[in-house]
């Protein structure tokens, strides 16, 4: 295929044409399908073309709501944008499940954010340490015209400190900062304050008499997505004999699903697929109220494996004939700026869910992934697993078969007392046609 130059300063019509024309030239039905997802409203397009770079067309998401969760006493109808079936069936599930057992508590346990200025020095290890403690206090002063806004705001820079890491790179040290973005998520503000840093850190090192040897270099300035000091749990609890409908069924629930949690903790390879079972709630919740689930994936996914090993997100105690299942995640989320400024469906979002706060924000998504997780778990230790999910995903099996509403309907009836497999659909589906 040919390589183009200057593909970004061509008319999105003109970039249809070329991709069209050099990598879709056996769909003759590309262009039609591109432009049925534009959005008819000019302006609003416009504003989607703008979200990124080289857009020839949207791409949609599913955007949902799960119902009737109850959180420290309030009641919250959840967006969710998410394309995976039985996923807000599930977590809609949980929330009537926990509703009459008190609901879901959470509270957020901090919201320090992280950023660095990576360093190479070959020198004395004292003399950096020396002229740090000299210019720390002209760090923060010189960075006063990007912080002046957020400490209005009651954020700002928590600390900066040197770091010495040549005991596992050699010359190398970082400026390890930290800060509170309040209800921004941050990142541009602290990445500006990190470049801010490093060049009053050369500078003043360019005129310092430690340093006319072995100066010290900035080799980059950027924020960290794992925090886990900006932390939130999510927990629900009730009596053991609430979970089932005699004492002796409610003891097997239980004993069951402590073991399948126990699993989860010690065995990555069911930890990795219990944790992603918790990151379609949050990552649902998060598309959904515009954040970056990129950023909070890295960041839960490194918190699961904080202690050397790759374990569960979810913990559960059994103690004095009580239930406790509780969930503590990293979440760097925000209320303002970015797409929640932006993005029409994100407005709804956050005021559907009462146009919170950050950390009001940070305690709905982690009841997201707890109720998720619950649910999931419950499943697995009753029913299992593909009950649910193949009777939320019939419909997907069905459009893929261009199933008639009449075999449709059949089909529905049929799977009400069968299990959905792909091919046992594909089967009675035919069977129809025959």
């Amino acid at each position: 295929m040919p390589i183009i130059s200057g593909f970004s300063k061509l008319s999105k019509e003109s970039k249809i044409d070329w991709i069209c024309d050099h990598y879709l030239s056996s769909n003759k039905n590309a262009k039609q399908v591109l432009a049925n997802y534009w959005n008819s409203d000019s302006k609003l397009q416009k504003l989607h073309d703008e979200f990124t770079e080289n857009t020839i067309s949207n791409y949609y998401l599913p955007f949902g709501v799960a119902p009737n969760f109850t959180i420290n006493h309030e009641t919250y109808a959840i967006p969710m944008a998410i394309e995976e079936s039985s996923v807000i069936a599930a977590a809609s599930k949980a929330a009537k499940f926990w509703n009459d057992k008190g609901g879901f508590k959470a509270e957020v346990l901090g919201t320090k954010k992280v950023g660095h200025v990576h360093l190479n020095y070959k020198g004395d290890a004292q003399k950096l340490k020396d002229f740090f403690n000299q210019i720390k206090s002209q760090l923060i002063i010189d960075a006063k015209p990007i912080t002046k806004n957020m400490e209005k705001r009651g954020g700002g820079i928590l600390d900066i400190e040197l770091v010495d890491k040549t005991d596992q790179l050699d010359h190398y040290f970082q400026l390890h900062c930290t800060f509170n973005t309040k209800d921004a998520m941050g990142a541009n503000f602290i990445n500006s304050c990190l470049e801010q840093f490093g060049q009053t850190f050369e500078r003043e090192a360019e005129k310092h008499d430690a340093f006319k040897e072995n100066s010290p270099e900035v080799i980059m300035c950027i924020l960290s997505n794992y925090v886990p000091e900006c932390l939130v749990r999510a927990e629900v609890s009730c009596d053991i004999n609430q979970l089932g409908k005699t004492k002796e069924e409610a003891e097997k629930f239980v004993r069951k699903f402590k073991q399948a949690i126990d699993i989860a903790t010690i065995e990555p390879y069911r930890a990795v697929t219990h944790n992603k079972g918790i990151m379609n709630g949050i990552d649902a919740v998060v598309l959904a109220t515009g954040n970056d689930f990129r950023a909070v994936e890295a960041g839960i996914h490194a918190y699961a494996a904080k202690d050397g090993q790759y374990k569960s997100l979810t913990k559960i105690s059994l103690k004095d004939q009580k239930f406790r299942f509780w969930i503590e995640v990293p979440l760097a989320v925000g209320t303002i700026g970015g797409l929640t400024s932006l993005h029409p469906l994100v407005k709804i979002a956050m005021e559907m869910l009462g146009k919170p706060n950050a950390e009001e924000l940070m305690k709905i998504i982690a009841v997201a992934g707890l109720a998720q997780n619950f649910a999931a778990v419950n499943s697995l230790v009753t029913t299992g697993i593909q009950k649910g999910h193949m009777k939320m995903h019939l419909m997907n099996i069905l459009n893929q078969l261009k199933a008639t509403e009449g075999e449709r309907l059949k089909a529905v009836d049929y799977f009400k007392t069968h299990t959905a497999t792909h091919s046992e659909v594909i089967a009675y589906i035919e069977k129809l046609r025959a």
